[in-house]
């Protein structure tokens, strides 16, 4: 999958502010790229790939860490099983798939709580706890996201990578997105705070685990998937239905209405949230998936756009607000579209 160039100044606020994060976090190498009406408009790199002198600089074939920006894939396979009626219903309860989990403390859990990190569910030393009661409230915790893994292969008997390399990667011709056991000349090292000891690394290659490495296009590309609702160059390669699913409003009605909004994981934009991880000034419909290295994925259906960042950053120094950052970043892009329509 390639599309046309036509390189425009006007992201160049929204350069600046990709810049000046990567000179705030704890990173060596950075990306930016933006995707507007089929072109690619805007593209940069920074930096190296790692903190050696000899370190590969930065270039499009890099692949960055995308941290739990993986949760879209995962997000997409389980979009995937509903349409295909391998799981039945989002509604259903977690223990119907996974029947081995405790009955009482998964009771009232279902799919749906998982996929929009409404489950109340949180795991310490090896042992799962409940916060609260599924439903109630909101909270980000990485316990949903194995389940959701598990219930993948074991209804499908696929793995998460397995079906998105046989249902995009393979199709669009994707060489630079995958699960890595190995390091390889071509993905960035992951600069991390001395004190930060919750990086963690697998030799896992099913795509259930946190060592997803992207490049800055395929990433954005995949976000393009999305914009255009599978169809591509005329060839609707992925259904609309399972895009649809994984982008549009699913979480349950909550009595705290400024708890963040989700998808299949990814986080949408609807009614008015305080604590929404997407920008004020992006426009309702638009959806995101962001990842603890910096890496954010912005799609924007209403300018007919897709916004990614990459950086080689794990966890937040002293002084950085990593939220207040990455709605910084779509406020930036919304910036440009402004004043490009001003003038």
């Amino acid at each position: 999958m390639q599309l046309v160039r036509q390189e425009s100044k006007q992201f160049q606020t929204a350069v600046n502010h990709v810049t000046e994060t990567f000179h705030t976090v704890v990173g060596t190498g950075a990306a930016f790229l933006v995707i507007q009406n089929n072109a690619i408009v805007c593209e940069q790199y920074w930096g190296r790939q790692g903190a050696d002198a000899n370190a590969r600089v930065v270039q499009p074939d890099t692949q960055f860490h995308v941290a739990s920006v993986r949760k879209s894939y995962i997000g997409f396979a389980v979009a995937y099983a509903v349409y295909h009626g391998h799981i039945d219903s989002i509604d259903d309860p977690v223990t119907k798939y996974l029947p081995m989990l405790d009955s009482l403390l998964m009771n009232g859990t279902t799919i749906r709580h998982l996929l929009t990190h409404t489950h109340g569910l949180h795991m310490r030393e090896d042992r799962i706890y409940r916060e609260f009661a599924p439903g109630t409230s909101w909270s980000y915790r990485g316990v949903g996201i194995e389940m959701l893994a598990r219930i993948v292969e074991k209804t499908t008997g696929k793995t998460i990578a397995q079906i998105l390399f046989e249902q995009v990667f393979q199709p669009l011709g994707f060489t630079q997105s995958g699960w890595y056991g190995n390091m390889n000349e071509k993905l960035v090292d992951v600069i991390r705070l001395s004190t930060d000891t919750s990086w963690r690394t697998s030799e896992s290659t099913a795509g259930d685990q946190m060592n997803m490495y992207v490049s800055t296009r395929e990433l954005a590309y995949w976000g393009y998937l999305h914009l255009k609702r599978g169809m591509i160059a005329g060839k609707q390669v992925v259904e609309k239905e399972i895009i649809d699913l994984a982008t549009s409003l699913q979480s349950p009605a909550l009595n705290d209405k400024d708890l963040p909004q989700n998808g299949f994981l990814w986080f949408v934009k609807d009614l008015p949230a305080k604590q929404t991880e997407i920008g004020d000034r992006v426009p309702k419909g638009s959806y995101q998936i962001l990842g603890y290295t910096g890496v954010t994925l912005l799609v924007i259906p209403k300018h007919d756009l897709v916004a990614v960042r990459m950086f080689n950053s794990f966890g937040s120094p002293p002084g950085y607000d990593y939220l207040t950052d990455v709605r910084g970043f779509g406020d930036r892009i919304m910036h440009c579209l402004e004043d490009a329509t001003s003038k």
